[in-house]
């Protein structure tokens, strides 16, 4: 039978996410010795994926219960959802909450929530032309709203010679926006640097948001998961909500916080002027959901609502989720007494001065494919790693190996 031309022809392969392909690279490695410090997902002291005890105990209850049903959710999402996350965002006292300003929606986990964000923007918002990200940020931020077709730049958020938070860089860079520029922020424990602005700092920014009419997009991947605690981790969100007053997008994920990575649950939360203003924005993102994905995930959905519906389930969430920061704040503190008893060259005092899931190592890119190649470690090519992938098992023979690979190749090094 003759082979006939395909319509795929002139198609290239695409190249491996640079996050889920060190999945896919790790699980083919055979060295027994192989460490995954790419994924973003927690892993127990056992390296071993992690339910919550709470959560498991919801699916327990909800396989008991014979009155849920498989139905369609609307297209907004599960009705009961929208208090109790708004709440954990804003605070239960938030005025925008009382005064019916906030336009909540179901999303698709944060990628989606920033994706329905991004094609609202650019269907009604036609002043707002283009998005300033961190540099560094998450690798799917630009791709996320250029292919809404939006505009992305980039302001400078990291100093690489002296690993800290480049703040006056950042703000030079704002103050030369456009009005109406979107700006998007990440609300705390900031990926991949894991260094976030202080409350003076963030009060720098919203006035200048303010001033100059941004249009802030708050990415809020962490909340509890940085600090420990719920309140701490709000800070940015609740000040420019209820202190600020701005008109804003706020995404929320209960992926890491509470461990519903595959579940897709996350809500996207618009602050508006007014309750008129919020009524007529949801009647809109309804109109662009509903040609995107429809109506969202149901399983998640009542995970969470049942979670923060319940003040018992509430607590033994939140003491369970200060557990687990508490493990990675751990992890931090002996990776870092590792590499300064082993005398590796450089400063690390930054690993402990970061927060959240991840640490920005200070590592080149040659250095992470050393990693890579000669010790089986695989960590992200601009020097990131998930320290919840460490534990008593391997952390030693990570320390070694960031000593070795130091002292290998030195010249990249950006903070000896």
């Amino acid at each position: 039978m003759a082979t006939r031309a395909s319509i795929f022809q002139g198609l290239e392969e695409a190249p491996a996410d640079p996050i889920l392909g060190l999945e896919t690279a790790f699980r083919a490695d055979p060295d027994p010795r192989k460490v995954n410090l790419g994924a973003g997902a927690y892993r127990t002291e056992e390296g071993k994926p992690y339910v919550f005890r709470c959560v498991r105990q919801i699916d327990i209850d909800m396989a008991a219960d014979v009155n849920l049903y498989k139905e369609y959710l609307p297209i907004d999402g599960l009705a009961d959802l929208k208090k109790p996350t708004q709440e954990l965002l804003f605070g239960e006292d938030s005025p925008a909450i009382a005064e019916g300003r906030i336009c909540s929606t179901q999303a698709l986990s944060g990628t989606g929530g920033l994706r329905v964000a991004a094609e609202f923007i650019k269907t009604f918002l036609p002043k707002c032309k283009t998005v300033y990200i961190s540099d560094p940020t998450w690798p799917n931020h630009p791709n996320i709203f250029k292919k809404a077709g939006l505009e992305v730049e980039y302001y400078p958020y990291w100093n690489p010679a002296t690993l800290s938070i480049n703040f006056e860089a950042m703000k030079h860079t704002l103050e030369a926006a456009a009005p109406h520029s979107v700006v998007l922020l990440h609300a705390c424990a900031h990926n991949p640097t894991g260094m976030d602005l202080n409350e003076a700092q963030w009060r720098e920014i919203l006035e200048m948001c303010k001033r100059k009419q941004f249009v802030p997009i708050i990415d809020n991947a962490y909340q509890g998961y940085a600090s420990g605690d719920i309140v701490r981790d709000g800070f940015s969100t609740r000040l420019f909500c209820n202190e600020g007053n701005m008109e804003m997008f706020v995404c929320q994920s209960f992926a890491k916080n509470m461990g519903l990575y595959g579940e897709r649950i996350g809500m996207l939360h618009i602050v508006c002027a007014s309750a008129e203003r919020a009524k007529t924005v949801l009647s809109q993102v309804k109109r662009v959901i509903r040609p995107m994905y429809s109506s969202p995930p149901l399983h998640g959905a009542r995970i969470v609502s049942r979670l923060l519906g319940d003040p018992h389930a509430k607590q033994a969430w939140l003491a369970e989720l200060k557990e687990l920061a508490g493990r990675v704040q751990g992890v931090r503190a002996t990776l870092r007494g590792g590499l300064e008893a082993k005398g590796t060259p450089g400063k690390w005092n930054h690993i402990t001065d970061q927060i959240g899931m991840f640490s920005f190592t200070g590592l080149s890119r040659d250095q992470a494919e050393r990693m890579t190649k000669h010790w089986h470690i695989y960590m992200m090519g601009n020097g990131r790693i998930s320290l919840a992938g460490l534990n008593n098992s391997n952390l030693q023979y990570v320390v070694d190996a960031i000593d070795e690979v130091v002292r290998a190749v030195p010249s990249g090094q950006s903070n000896m």
